[in-house]
């Protein structure tokens, strides 16, 4: 198998060397079919009616994943050599974290009620194109990946760290990936002071020194504005939501009335069932597929929901997080009303969405500064970090357009 390089938009030349064990075990791992079907699933769903720019894919984000925790491998092991006999699940774990993402990503797994995470785990410890490189490379590997990435165990924390953390290597490249496809500035971070100051504690588990506080810092605070400008941007939630009143629709119309192909039938009316190949056979262009034609021929109002959708037609979100819980309710009663009155169906054109942001989790991965002396929890530390740990609450009411006004009237009497 010849070497290769993938040209990055963020990280540039990515070589792979086929003389070298662990790198020929990705070559082989990304010219499997599982891992070449995240060419044609959305990074970020169906942000792109958002952003314009939000098109790149899961393939290139895994890419993207793998070189950083090459970076942080060769970085670790200087410190301990010993971490070299991790490098075969590192740079799988790192590869393979996302190979299970259902269409359209995260909001696939609200659309069609999946886990990608078991998903991963069960296609990299099943998938003969994924398990038999793993097995090659070293007996164990699919099963010590597939526990790494569903269960978070691993023989040696500090390789779980780079893969689940507070700092791991899928949210270093993510924040920056979003943020130049999406083109926000918020998602800028000092990726090499943070990897040069990336150690080891007395423990053998990751830690951060000292000097990369203030970038760490940064990175933290560039999560949450990331969270609050792009992930959580009002029309994702509402495109989030229409979608699942899709597929809602489409499974309650049923078989008989809604055409699907073989592999949406099983995806739609028999998910519990679901085998190998016919999760992997969905991806964004069969469901963007289906969309069509259900646009065309199901229903309604399956194929009205399907032309919104398709048609960017969506529907409106006011933000309704300073109000109190009963207050939300007794407004969505109100838009539910005001959408019956404007001859539209409330139960398609009215919800609540509500997410909590998280900046910081002291006990999920946590962080810990190390300057060859005192170990210390970066909360300790850090009076920004220790106020990203207090989770901030948004909800969205999302409605149809024509009682925007008349809700806006209401939210203003309620203050």
């Amino acid at each position: 198998m010849p070497s290769r390089t993938y040209h990055d938009p963020l990280h540039h030349g990515i070589s792979l060397d086929s003389d070298e064990p662990a790198e020929a075990m990705v070559l082989a791992l990304v010219d499997s079919a599982p891992f070449q079907r995240l060419r044609r699933i959305r990074q970020l769903g169906p942000a792109f009616l958002t952003f314009h720019g939000a098109e790149s894919s899961r393939f290139t984000h895994s890419i993207g994943v793998f070189a950083i925790a090459r970076r942080a491998m060769s970085r670790l092991s200087e410190l301990d050599p010993s971490l070299e006999s991790e490098k075969g699940v590192l740079y799988a774990a790192a590869l393979l974290h996302d190979v299970g993402h259902a269409p359209l990503s995260h909001t696939g797994e609200e659309m069609f009620g999946t886990h990608h995470e078991q998903w991963s785990a069960r296609i990299i410890r099943d998938h003969p194109q994924i398990r038999t490189p793993l097995e090659c490379f070293a007996t164990g590997t699919a099963e010590a990946v597939g526990d790494l990435l569903e269960h978070g165990r691993s023989s040696r924390g500090v390789i779980k760290a780079l893969v689940s953390s507070q700092l791991d290597c899928d949210r270093l490249d993510y924040l920056l990936r979003d943020s130049y496809s999406t083109g926000a500035r918020y998602g800028q971070l000092d990726l090499e002071r943070i990897l040069a100051a990336i150690t080891l504690a007395p423990d053998g588990e990751m830690a951060i020194h000292p000097k990369g506080l203030m970038a760490v810092e940064h990175y933290l605070v560039v999560r949450n504005l990331m969270y609050r400008s792009v992930y959580n941007h009002r029309l994702n939630v509402v495109c989030n939501w229409l979608l699942e009143q899709l597929i809602c629709q489409a499974r309650r119309l049923g078989p008989d009335r809604v055409w699907a192909d073989n592999t949406m039938r099983h995806w739609l009316w028999d998910a519990s069932e679901l085998d190998l190949d016919y999760y992997l056979a969905n991806d964004d262009i069969r469901t963007g597929y289906h969309l069509q034609r259900w646009r065309d021929e199901a229903p309604e109002p399956l194929a009205e929901l399907c032309d919104r959708f398709l048609s960017r037609r969506l529907f409106k979100a006011l933000d309704v997080s300073q109000l109190s819980s009963s207050s939300q309710l007794e407004l969505l009663a109100m838009a539910q009303t005001s959408a019956d009155r404007a001859g539209l169906d409330p139960e398609l054109c009215c919800g609540l969405r509500h997410h909590q942001i998280h900046g910081y989790h002291p006990y999920r991965g946590g962080l810990r500064l190390w300057d060859g002396f005192n170990l210390q929890a970066l909360e300790q530390c850090s009076p920004l970090v220790n106020s990203l740990a207090t989770p901030a609450a948004t909800a969205w009411l999302i409605h149809p357009s024509e009682i925007t006004e008349e809700l806006r009237e209401a939210l203003t009497k309620t203050h």
